[in-house]
């Protein structure tokens, strides 16, 4: 990274008990038709209720009389994407949401999937907007949305730069399995790339634990003088990291006051790009959302 002069369920109860995520909207918007709406929503449901439900359940959860829940279900049943099993009495997910949620898996592109969210945090937080993965010690630039300011901070794509004084790095490894994380700390070099540079072992580890907790990272001038970057991961469908999203520039558009507010709108785009990679993002990871 250098800089160019030139150019880290959330669903609550409503009043009533049913589940805000499932709840029936106040109004229809334009266009919608209700019930295959609602089909989606019992899909959705089903979806994060592994183990089943029963038809009492479903019908408390979204706030629909039995009746209608039953007979949505019934005609999802025959299309294939729920199943019942009479034994348990219970409701659940149907291969043929699989086959769909498979389609969807094997055409999706990260870049493609994250480009847009990239180019908004860009223009939300005015900076460098980056894509980054996990590459053994180190980490690799997919892509990049470049800052419209005349200072800004470059990298270009398949750039090779440590993970331990990257914000993205740190971001990624924050959140993979223990014994995973321990392996990639035992091989990384602890090279300082500038005074900042954290270049302990337990200083890391410390830091780590601070990510999780925020569901950010920062490089506070660790790789390179005078640029600070946050990063926040993106997830796949079982909840690994896989990716960062992270933005960088100088310190004097980045400092202490803006940091904040730039960090949240750095977790949001992770939220989002999470979302429309069809990830999920894990609860023991930062704030609530």
């Amino acid at each position: 990274m250098t800089t160019d002069k030139h150019a880290k369920s959330s669903a609550k109860p409503t009043a009533d008990g049913q589940d805000a995520k499932y709840k029936k909207p106040a109004a229809p918007q334009s266009g919608q038709v209700q019930s295959l709406v609602k089909a989606l929503r019992l899909m959705r449901l089903l979806a994060d209720n592994p183990a089943g439900m029963s038809l009492k359940a479903v019908s408390a959860t979204t706030g629909m009389p039995a009746s209608t829940t039953h007979r949505l279900l019934s005609t999802l049943q025959q299309e294939g994407f729920v199943r019942f099993d009479r034994e348990l009495m219970h409701w659940s997910v149907g291969v043929q949401a699989f086959s769909v949620g498979y389609a969807f898996l094997q055409d999706r592109d990260l870049v493609r999937v994250a480009k847009s969210h990239m180019t908004a945090l860009m223009e939300t937080t005015g900076e460098t907007a980056n894509l980054s993965i996990l590459d053994g010690t180190n980490i690799v630039y997919l892509a990049q949305v470049a800052s419209r300011q005349m200072m800004r901070a470059m990298s270009t794509p398949g750039q090779r730069v440590p993970l331990h004084c990257t914000a993205a790095g740190k971001a990624i490894v924050a959140c993979l399995p223990s014994k995973t994380k321990e392996q990639i700390l035992g091989r990384l070099h602890y090279i300082p790339m500038t005074s900042f540079t954290i270049s302990e072992r337990s200083v890391l580890i410390q830091h780590l634990s601070q990510v999780l907790l925020k569901g950010y990272a920062k490089d506070d001038e660790e790789h390179a003088l005078g640029l600070r970057c946050l990063a926040a991961p993106i997830f796949d469908e079982n909840g690994a990291a896989v990716a960062a999203i992270s933005i960088s520039g100088p310190l004097a558009r980045m400092g202490d006051h803006e940091l904040d507010k730039q960090a949240q709108s750095v977790l949001t785009a992770a939220r989002s790009v999470t979302r429309d990679y069809g990830g999920h993002w894990p609860s023991q990871v930062g704030p609530a959302a």
